[in-house]
């Protein structure tokens, strides 16, 4: 079923109006596309070509403000587009946001317990320094020990 649920996605993408400029936001709904897009590609195209893919920052899986990232259940990050040296820890686990959350650990967790969800947490923009408040789509891929997430920034006070 969870296989049914990618190709479906993949179906409805075809409907979706093409990228728009490079400078707008990206919304939750094409978090949502992009991570099971990028779960696709694991399971069509094999793992280390989805790390490549994944962590190109002029690849598929960059758009808009936002990108895609890959990590392990033990939570090694495999591919991240903005920030790779991110991949070259054992796991990021320990790593925390500026208001002391864990981050990392939400990720594997949800992907562990629900396969799927959304996390929120500080995180700076693409090019910037400063942390903005951000909430992130987790999907597990079916049949993997993997999962990838997509973010949107929110506007407003941050939490």
């Amino acid at each position: 079923m969870p296989l049914f649920r990618v190709i479906a996605i993949l179906g409805i993408m075809l409907f979706l109006p093409s990228p728009l400029r490079a400078d707008e936001t990206a919304t939750k709904e094409e978090c949502v596309v992009k991570c099971y897009e990028a779960a696709a590609t694991i399971i069509s195209q094999g793992q280390e070509e989805a790390i490549r893919l994944i962590g190109d920052p002029k690849g598929p899986f960059v758009w808009k403000d936002s990108y895609v990232f890959l990590m392990d259940l033990n939570g090694k990050m495999l591919a991240h587009p903005m920030q790779p040296e991110l991949t070259k820890y054992d796991h990021v686990l320990l790593l925390t946001d500026p208001t002391g959350k864990a981050l990392f650990v939400h990720f594997v967790n949800l992907a562990r317990s629900s396969s799927s969800g959304w996390v929120d947490y500080m995180w700076p923009k693409p090019g910037k320094t400063t942390p903005a408040k951000k909430t992130t789509f987790i999907y597990r891929v079916p049949d993997h020990d993997l999962f990838v997430g997509a973010g949107v920034y929110v506007g407003g006070m941050i939490y």
